[in-house]
């Protein structure tokens, strides 16, 4: 029988606390409590978190987990709303001076972006700026779109694709008072999903008006090159994350049928991580790719409901025969 010490070189300590600093992979025994340990990589998760005061469908999000923000949307209508998150609550936010929904965002709670986006009748350019209270407007984008891709910062944000009265490919580049024009998009669509930053920026997913698509494009600050494919096609899915550690949750394929699929992108390829709790699509999504959070949007109606995204990691495990 081959043993633990052939296998790793080195045999199963008898401690009498856990090491401090332990190895990925290393056993030992506790022989304070008797118990034999390890430390070992625990799967990623999706836990419920506290739910949306107003509940949304297609809002604007951005920020992290525990300082979250989300704004916009449509329920009944479309909406002006803004909500701020703590990691655990909701609570009211300053208006959008324009009611939206389906509108980009990024930024940080106190330092946010919303531009473009549904006014109910048609796409609007408008672009406002979130100081931690209160909305102000900022330079309208060049094109009015809705359904589009987003990232960046409130200062260097990007907004690319989306639709106006068709499906669009072009990209544009904030600098905190006005939009200019960047490179386009290599498959034109909307509906997709945006992570990273203006100059290494991710977009991926969404569809073109006939079909749901997997691409993932890569944008280096003028130019979009292709990334590796989604698993899962789907569009008006959730994005969080940079360019090299990206996470796409939720959406719906062609069906259309919700999902609750999460993937996590490396800057080369996705791998499948564990879904959502609840399978949705039309939500919104902030924070990184192993600390994420997601919120609102469409199952069988619009929803408040928030989960929260723990990447998956390493920590000290009892081993037993189970």
């Amino acid at each position: 029988m081959t043993t633990f010490k052939e296998i790793r070189g080195t045999a199963v300590q008898s401690l009498s606390s856990d090491p401090s600093n332990p190895e990925a992979g290393q056993l030992w025994y506790n022989n304070s409590i008797g118990v034999l340990k390890g430390y070992a990589l625990s799967a990623a998760s999706w836990a419920a978190g506290g739910n949306l005061t107003t509940a949304r469908r297609l809002p604007g999000g951005c920020g992290t987990q525990t300082i979250g923000l989300g704004f916009g949307g449509y329920s009944t209508a479309v909406s002006n709303a803004t909500e701020e998150y703590d990691g655990s609550a909701w609570t009211g936010g300053g208006n959008l001076a324009t009611s939206r929904s389906a509108l980009g965002g990024c930024g940080t709670q106190t330092a946010g972006l919303g531009f473009g986006g549904f006014n109910g009748t048609t796409g609007i350019a408008n672009t406002e700026e979130y100081d931690g209270s209160a909305w102000t407007g900022g330079g309208n984008l060049a094109t009015a779109r809705y359904v589009l891709g987003s990232c960046g910062t409130q200062t260097a944000g990007l907004g690319f694709g989306g639709y106006t009265t068709a499906y669009v490919n072009n990209t544009e580049e904030y600098d905190g008072s006005a939009w200019t024009s960047g490179g386009n998009l290599g498959t034109t669509r909307g509906r997709f999903a945006g992570a990273g930053t203006q100059t290494a920026g991710l977009g991926f997913g969404g569809d073109n008006g006939t079909t749901v698509v997997t691409n993932t494009e890569e944008y280096d600050g003028s130019t979009w090159t292709s990334g590796g494919n989604l698993g899962t096609a789907r569009y008006v899915l959730a994005g969080a994350g940079t360019q090299t550690a990206a996470l796409a949750f939720g959406g719906a394929n062609t069906t259309p049928t919700n999902t609750g699929a999460t993937e996590e992108y490396n800057g080369t390829s996705w791998t499948a991580s564990t879904a959502l709790t609840t399978a949705r699509r039309q939500l919104g999504g902030a924070g990184t790719q192993t600390v994420g959070l997601g919120f609102g949007g469409t199952t069988t109606v619009v929803t408040t409901a928030t989960e929260e995204y723990t990447g998956a990691f390493l920590a000290v495990k009892t081993i037993t025969t189970s």
